[in-house]
């Protein structure tokens, strides 16, 4: 296939306006192409879904158009197309002025942050001059408090040709110099249409929101994460190698299958792999949503090319929001969506029926808090207000995790992994690392982990004082932060060498911590350990140990306590499930089965069963602990002694 290197203009025009205000006839008018496409759209007259078509400006630039749909009952169409617009043509008839989903349309455009426009006043031909001075004043009073306030007015007709050329030239001006918006690294493709041409494979078409996509280029598939790779590539439906942000990009991907690709999915760069069902954000409510936004209002997310149903929680403590106000809010998704720091949104009602407002995601990975305090709405504006360091810290602290590696950090906040690595030096940050694993975290948020170990610690032996320590995994399970077991046992030696705490094997402790039998504990351990002495090679059991000290249930876990303390002070020896002899009958066995083995090479159970006179169930318990133990060999049935075990 040939390719082609075209001069494209990275930006999108959209159409915006009250359904049957001529958006449609206004981009074939300038650009020859029809973009109602569907049959029914042809026979009703009207646009349903969104159309594409391109023109070239007069300095020789060629642009994308996006043409949405402007009835009511497709708003959800609209949003989907006009996700990433950067100049909007928005169409008002001459005749109908100003009209109910010309206020919506506009709030969308403004919620979406499109501050570059045009007012096209449309069908200027079946009006005078007068009607035409009323409708721009129309418009003056519906972009007063909006993005496109002050924008160019221009009338025309798309029957006539009347006005188009200046329309262009006005397009030209308002583009000029026009560097698009930031965007990340990483390539993202919001997808708006899915299809299969036979003998070619599925196909996605949407306008790239970051990064670049070559041919030959994996990408995954999100949210299903399915890896895939591009055969080829358009803009304008002109075969490219490579299409950039900002361009309308058609892509033939070969592994995907066609039923797990339709709109609202992402088309994004292999190493991004992160989707959301719980975000943080700033939210604007509109005055067309009539009545405050509350906590746990159920509203429909519109971000990209993907619609969700979700609750809304507001973070203030009046948990709401009036009309014409802003706050922070936190969306609860009933579908994972793929949402990046900085990526605009639009919501509607539970019935999406009404605008409600809309806004910027702060903070792609919110975390689960009934009454967010006022620390996570500091940490949120610091994220808000900032860039470079502040804003990494301020992301960090408000991860569950207790570290992110810098790739992490760089994909959620839409960030060049160079800035985020050079940021990362400041003393502000800490690493931590377990092998080839290096994550950052905040100096504070690492001493909020060391003070809640130690505190933990602390209060374990305070509950349990018989006990050597807390078990690491314990420990772990209660942090506040997620960390992986891997790198908390990394974290733990870190803090050992930092604090009093001691690690022994998996057992946690405080370095000064001793246990320390005394009175009735100091008695039932003697106790204890008498009866396991008189018994010699066939001790009682746990149960029937405390049935012999007449413990009742309560001491019964006393017993078990007090064992523990004998065996770590190696006055018995734990050698299987609920069965303990004293250390000195263990030593016993072990010296008369090495006396064995200086005339034998093996022994069998019985053999030893009958060298300890003990009953069989003895005997192999013993045998199975010195197998284990390292002193003895298992081959089939008989028992060698390991190779330096004498």
């Amino acid at each position: 296939m040939l390719r082609m290197t075209v001069r494209v203009r990275h930006s999108i025009i959209g159409t915006a306006g009250h359904i049957d205000h001529g958006k449609s006839a206004l981009v074939k008018a300038l650009t020859g192409q029809d973009t109602d496409r569907l049959k029914e759209e042809k026979e009703r007259g009207i646009s349903i879904d969104l159309g594409f078509a391109y023109f070239t400006l007069p300095n020789g630039e060629r642009v994308g158009v996006v043409d949405v749909p402007g009835h009511e009952r497709f708003i959800r169409n609209m949003l989907a197309g006009a996700h990433g617009v950067d100049l909007a043509l928005f169409a008002v008839a001459a005749d109908d002025g100003v009209m109910p989903q010309s206020e919506e349309h506009l709030d969308i455009l403004h919620l979406l942050g499109v501050a570059r426009g045009i007012f096209v006043i449309t069908k200027a031909d079946l009006v005078d001059e007068k009607r035409l001075s009323e409708v721009r004043e129309e418009i003056e009073l519906l972009a007063e408090g909006t993005r496109l306030q002050g924008a160019p007015v221009a009338a025309v007709s798309s029957l006539t040709g009347y006005g188009l050329d200046e329309l262009k030239a006005e397009i030209a001006r308002q583009l000029e110099g026009f560097a698009g918006r930031p965007t990340g690294e990483l390539f993202r493709l919001p997808v708006d249409r899915a299809f299969v041409i036979k003998g070619h494979g599925v196909v996605v078409t949407g306008t790239a929101m970051g990064g670049a996509v070559g041919v030959g280029q994996k990408l995954r598939l999100l949210p299903s994460a399915e890896l895939v790779r591009v055969r080829s590539v358009q803009v304008h439906s002109t075969a490219v190698e490579r299409a950039e942000s900002g361009q309308r990009v058609a892509l033939n991907l070969s592994g995907g299958e066609r039923a797990l690709v339709k709109r609202g999915d992402v088309v994004a760069d292999e190493r991004l792999d992160l989707t959301t069902a719980r975000l943080d954000a700033v939210f604007e409510v509109r005055p067309f949503a009539k009545r405050p936004l509350k906590t746990n209002d159920m509203v429909h997310l519109f971000l990209g090319t993907t619609e969700t149903l979700g609750r809304v929680i507001v973070l203030n403590e009046g948990g709401e929001i009036a009309p014409k106000q802003s706050d922070f809010v936190q969306f609860v998704l009933r579908a994972p969506v793929v949402a990046l720091r900085g990526d605009r949104f639009v919501v509607r009602d539970a019935a999406s029926q009404r605008t409600i407002g809309g806004g910027v995601v702060i903070n792609p990975l919110g975390r689960r808090s009934r009454n967010p305090p006022a620390r996570y709405r500091r940490l949120l504006a610091a994220l808000n207000q900032s860039s470079g360091t502040a804003a990494i810290a301020a992301m960090i602290d408000l991860q569950e995790a207790l570290a992110l590696e810098p790739a992490r950090i760089s994909h959620i906040l839409n960030l060049p992994l160079a800035a985020v690595q050079a940021a990362l030096t400041a003393p502000v940050f800490s690493a931590v690392s377990a092998g080839d694993e290096v994550g950052f975290t905040t100096i504070a948020k690492w001493n909020d982990f060391k003070r809640f170990a130690l505190e933990a610690v602390a209060a374990f032996h305070q509950a349990y004082p018989l006990a050597a320590g807390m078990e690491m995994e314990a420990l772990r399970a209660r942090s506040p932060y997620q960390v992986a077991p891997r790198l908390f046992r990394a974290l733990v030696d870190r803090l050992a060498g930092q604090s009093e705490l001691a690690r022994n094997e998996s057992i946690l402790r405080l370095r000064s911590h001793r246990v320390e039998l005394a009175g009735e504990d100091s008695k039932l351990a003697g106790a204890i350990e008498a009866a396991l002495k008189t018994a010699g090679f066939q001790p009682p059991d746990l149960r029937q140990l405390a049935e012999a000290l007449k413990a009742t249930a309560q001491r019964e876990a006393r017993v078990i306590q007090l064992l523990d303390v004998l065996e770590r002070e190696q006055r018995v020896v734990k050698v299987a499930k609920d069965l303990y002899f004293s250390a000195g009958a263990v030593k016993e066995a072990q010296a008369r089965l090495l006396e064995y083995f200086k005339a034998h090479s093996e022994i069998s159970a019985a053999a030893f069963r009958d060298l300890l006179q003990a009953s069989r169930k003895f005997a192999i318990a013993l045998l199975d602990y010195f197998d284990h133990s390292g002193f003895t060999l298992r081959v089939g049935d008989m028992r060698r002694l390991r190779a330096g075990a004498g």
